[in-house]
């Protein structure tokens, strides 16, 4: 049988907040995320290159493409989240 956790929402998140200020004061944030960062960047490199037909300049220079493009419809879909909240959405 599974027992309940009776701690509040907010119990449990200043938990996890003082629990990640730990972390972070005994590791270097960098090597935490070292291996999801590059995972996340060579998914961009497969994208484009899903053959691994292109010499390794020019699948970069697509992967750099593909990363800003990535980025620029985030902000996009940032501001138009943005605007929905102003207009009561």
């Amino acid at each position: 049988m599974q027992r309940r956790d009776r701690r509040s929402k907010t119990e449990r998140s200043l938990q996890a907040k003082a629990a990640a200020h730990v972390l972070h004061s005994r590791y270097d944030s960098r090597d935490l995320t070292r291996q999801a960062r590059q995972a996340f960047l060579d998914g961009f490199e497969k994208k484009a290159d899903p053959h691994d037909e292109l010499d390794v300049a020019e699948r970069q220079r697509r992967a750099d493409q593909l990363i800003s493009a990535h980025f620029t419809d985030l902000a996009r879909k940032s501001v138009a989240a943005r605007r929905r909240r102003k207009n009561g959405g």
